[in-house]
């Protein structure tokens, strides 16, 4: 299976984009949020993508079929919508319509009403969502800004920064998070507690309640 395309924008349609590589056109699905970002691109620019592959299965034909996203961080969150046993990928892809951000805080919030809003997913859907992905999306609520570099830290910080540095924070903001989390908690011991604590410090920056000390029990 394919994980990353590079080529030729040959055309860009309402759903989806077609990428020359090297003389094979592919049909890639784009998810609404991605496609914005791809609205000032022409045919004929670059365009590189990260993409999940899949087999659609119809009777005794087999089809693959690519979705395309601008970093590996909305391919990883494309395919926690897809651990959703009711979620397949077209739906995933109809669902994708709002900035990654918001949908993991919908998730987070228990927001069913905002989630129900998104193409294709019912109230059902949207129950099943947030008893699979809540508490589990913090790393996703975190995207914005600037591309950046990393710094030195202890391994569970390097790796987290290198999460953030995917999700376009700049590197001194970044490098400022993750000393203000680990601040607050210095029991943190993995990439995964440390960037909850950072998601839950953004959110009391944006809430302007004060802030607690240590990780939630």
């Amino acid at each position: 299976m394919f994980s990353r395309l590079e080529g030729t924008l040959r055309e860009r349609r309402e759903q989806s984009v077609l990428i020359d590589v090297n003389g094979l056109t592919y049909d890639v699905m784009v998810p609404g949020c991605v496609m914005d970002k791809l609205a000032a691109l022409q045919p004929g620019s670059r365009i590189a993508l990260e993409v999940f592959s899949y087999i659609q299965i119809d009777g005794n034909r087999g089809t693959t079929s690519f979705v395309g996203f601008t970093n590996s961080i909305e391919r990883e969150f494309f395919e926690a919508l897809l651990s959703v046993s009711s979620i397949g990928p077209k739906t995933a892809v109809r669902a994708f319509a709002r900035p990654m951000a918001e949908i993991a805080r919908y998730i987070d919030d228990d927001d069913r009403a905002s989630l129900r809003k998104l193409p294709g997913i019912g109230d059902q859907k949207a129950k099943d969502i947030i008893a699979k992905l809540q508490g589990k999306v913090a790393r996703f609520g975190l995207i914005q800004g600037e591309p950046a570099k990393t710094m030195a830290q202890p391994d569970h910080a390097d790796e987290a920064l290198e999460v953030l540095l995917q999700l376009q924070y700049k590197r001194a903001e970044a490098e400022r998070m993750i000393k203000e989390a680990m601040a607050s908690d210095g029991a943190i011991d993995s990439a995964e507690e440390l960037l909850a604590a950072v998601y839950r410090n953004a959110r009391v920056h944006e809430s302007g309640a004060p802030r607690s000390k240590g990780r939630e029990r």
